[in-house]
């Protein structure tokens, strides 16, 4: 396994890194950072800790939205397979919307999720 530097929110990390899989952890690296940045400039939160929690949420529920929009889209081949695994990714939207607004009240003195 390969060890690579970077850098999330201005601090060094060494991550583990599976042969060839280089450019995908990089944009992964990419994503939480800018994810984290904006929240930090945004200037509600403070704590580093609190800036990650939110970032992963953020990130996490942009995940589930583009999984619910893909099932949403028409399959060209619809199994019965096929439609049972997209009214299981509608539940676990639905899972993770009451998630969010539970942890969103249980940060309230932070404000809301950005």
């Amino acid at each position: 396994m390969k060890q690579i530097e970077v850098q999330i929110m201005g601090q060094s990390y060494l991550l583990g890194c599976p042969e060839g899989g280089e450019a995908q952890l990089r944009d992964a690296v990419d994503r939480v950072d800018a994810a984290m940045c904006k929240i930090r400039d945004a200037g509600k939160v403070k704590a580093r800790d609190r800036i990650a929690v939110l970032a992963s949420l953020n990130l996490a529920f942009d995940l589930a939205a583009q999984q619910a929009a893909a099932a949403a889209a028409p399959a060209p081949a619809a199994t019965p397979v096929a439609t049972a695994s997209a009214a299981g990714a509608g539940e676990d939207d639905a899972k993770a919307s009451q998630l969010i607004q539970k942890l969103d009240q249980a940060l309230a003195g932070d404000d809301h999720l950005l």
